[in-house]
């Protein structure tokens, strides 16, 4: 491969945009095709970053072959066809979460990408914000143990809008996607889920989604986490985690990082950049270059998928 690793990126909302501030901290690569939902909103988009072709075809991108590899920040519903689309054309890829909105979606992605045998990475940040991999050090080291993971995701989504407060196209989900994250995290900081349990609140008359749910699972090593989600939330908003441990407990808020008394813990010097993003992308770049798995590959977040799709089986047997 050349020295300089050649991108498309797709999808110019703003989650898109996180990837394109991330990227340009980040040597040797080139962001050369951008597609978006409709064309001239993308072209603003590609003209800010200097991206030379934009277009609102990904085919067109995967046909380029400049491209190496590709981001996909588009609608849930399309995340495991396009991730296969782009294994099939000889693509690098990197999914953000969720890998796909089923299981059989997600094992088909699987399958595929040790068909292609290219890098396929899912954007499990939680696995790179500092804050937890400052956590997971520890606990590798045994300096801690793992008892509880209680953890806060709140929203306020009463209609289907983005994170910059633009409609939607597509519609969110509390269980495949904002649950992704710390099912998988839970399992990455204490082992395999060995049980799980789910309830859901009303469904939305309109947007056809559970708006609030609980979720509770249990480790290998015994550990528990106790997860509560929420579109209705009116503020504060965000995801928030309480590691409760054998030897203190630490509240985590993306890259920020306090322990049980309030103390700011300085977790600057943990990794390159304090941007999630940042390192998730880095961490895609270096597994390409390095030809390896990477962390949070498609492989080794398959079984937070498995715990989804039995949650959502087990939601759907429960009474109203």
């Amino acid at each position: 491969m050349a020295e300089t690793i050649h991108l498309a990126l797709a999808g110019a909302g703003a989650f898109g945009i996180k990837h394109l501030d991330a990227l340009q901290n980040i040597p040797d690569v080139r962001v050369v095709a951008l597609i978006g939902r409709t064309l001239e909103p993308t072209k603003e988009v590609a003209a800010r970053y200097g991206i030379e072709h934009a277009s609102t075809d990904l085919e067109d991108a995967l046909a380029r072959s400049n491209v190496d590899a590709v981001i996909l920040c588009t609608p849930t519903q399309l995340h495991a066809s396009q991730a296969i689309a782009c294994l099939q054309a000889g693509k690098h890829v990197q999914v953000e979460i969720p890998l796909a909105d089923s299981l059989a979606d997600a094992e088909r992605v699987a399958r595929a990408q040790q068909a292609a045998g290219k890098v396929a990475m899912v954007g499990h940040t939680r696995r790179f914000n500092p804050s937890h991999q400052w956590v997971h050090r520890r606990i590798l080291a045994g300096e801690l143990n793992l008892q509880q993971l209680d953890v806060q995701t709140y929203f306020f989504r009463r209609k289907n809008i983005n994170a910059l407060g633009l409609p939607r196209s597509w519609t969110d989900h509390l269980l495949w996607h904002h649950a992704a994250h710390t099912v998988d995290l839970f399992a990455y900081q204490s082992g395999q889920i060995m049980a799980a349990n789910a309830l859901q609140g009303p469904i939305h008359p309109e947007l056809g989604i559970a708006m609030d749910m609980s979720i509770q699972l249990k480790s290998r090593t015994g550990a528990i986490c106790t997860l509560s989600l929420s579109f209705n939330n009116d503020g504060p908003l965000g995801t928030f985690f309480r590691y409760i441990c054998d030897n203190g407990t630490y509240i985590a808020r993306y890259d920020d990082l306090i322990d049980g008394k309030d103390n700011k813990i300085d977790v600057s010097k943990v990794d390159v950049s304090m941007n999630g993003i940042e390192l998730q992308d880095r961490e895609f770049l270096a597994a390409i270059r390095a030809g390896r798995e990477p962390n949070a590959s498609v492989a080794q977040v398959l079984p937070c998928y498995r715990v989804l799709g039995a949650l959502e089986r087990q939601l759907a047997q429960a009474p109203l």
